[in-house]
């Protein structure tokens, strides 16, 4: 016999452990499943500088121990490397499977989040935080007066280039092709920065460095020539891959694999919600997440209010 639940999260990012928080407090018996441990890309950041009521920035580490030591003091039931398989909706209750157990609730909130595409190559693992970043928003103002690297040609590398002109001496943008994919004022922008140099036709082969970046080997893809560039930090910029391959066939999905909702986090499927990354839109950020986590639990408490779950 399957555990039942008034509300079950799927992911322990802000936007899932900030769900946590609400419907804990509204004394729904809540359980947060994570395949790994809590946090998500915020575990990863060295320094948090954009999140309210800290001035002086916080660690990733203590933020996300801050939202988790919350959710957990509401009653939140955290199962930490505890991966969801499948989740089949019935005509009251939805049937949750993992790899280990098997679980009933009549709302789940999907915050699986979303992860960079990797370049895959030498040092990028090793080095990710620590010089190596997919965040340019979230890191950007550490790199103050230094020479950075940014990798990619689309309009998402585009403005991370110009963004970090505003801390960064130099931004050197790095780009697989002849000509990149920005749109036509980006491209224009790039080109009157003086902060900013174009390396085209360019690939990344490895990143360098012991403890921080110190360099990245780049080659030409019509000579084959490797180039050495000394910098302070890489944003990658390959694009992200929303954690949603699971729900495939069960809710509505944009082409890239996000989770489409309205306003209110709720998706094709009635008592399914998501919030954070995983859920498309067009700005991403820990703030943002939280504020749908705030939201979807809401709306899973008037929901199960309205069939008498609760």
């Amino acid at each position: 016999m399957s555990d039942v639940y008034d509300v079950i999260i799927i992911g322990g990012g802000p936007g899932g452990l900030t769900a946590g928080i609400y419907t804990s407090r509204e004394k729904l018996k809540t359980l947060l499943l994570e395949k790994g441990l809590c946090g998500g890309l915020l575990a990863i950041s060295d320094l948090i500088e954009n999140y309210p009521g800290f001035a002086d920035g916080i660690k990733g580490m203590d933020l996300i121990a801050n939202f988790k030591k919350q959710a957990e003091k509401f009653g939140t039931k955290i199962n930490k490397f505890e991966e969801v398989k499948r989740i089949e909706a019935t005509e009251k209750k939805i049937k949750v499977e993992t790899n280990k157990g098997n679980y009933s609730t009549y709302a789940i909130i999907v915050a699986t989040g979303s992860i960079p595409k990797m370049l895959n190559i030498p040092g990028e693992s090793e080095l990710r935080g620590k010089g190596v970043s997919y965040c340019a928003t979230c890191d950007g103002p550490l790199f103050k007066n230094k020479d950075v690297v940014v990798i990619g040609g689309g309009d998402a590398a585009a403005e991370e280039a110009l963004f970090l002109t505003r801390f960064a001496r130099k931004v050197i943008l790095v780009h697989r092709r002849n000509e990149l994919r920005a749109t036509r004022i980006l491209q224009e922008r790039l080109k009157e920065n003086k902060r900013i140099e174009l390396l085209l036709n360019y690939i990344p082969v490895s990143i360098k460095g012991k403890n921080f970046v110190d360099a990245i080997i780049v080659k030409n893809k019509e000579t084959n020539e490797e180039k050495k560039i000394e910098t302070a930090g890489i944003f990658i910029s390959a694009g992200f891959l929303p954690n949603s391959k699971f729900l495939e066939g069960i809710v509505e999905l944009d082409g890239a694999g996000y989770i489409k909702t309205n306003e209110d986090m709720e998706t094709s499927i009635p008592g399914i919600y998501a919030a954070g990354d995983v859920r498309a839109k067009k700005v991403r950020q820990i703030a943002v997440a939280c504020g749908e986590g705030t939201i979807a639990a809401i709306s899973a408490r008037d929901y199960l209010k309205e069939i008498g779950g609760r």
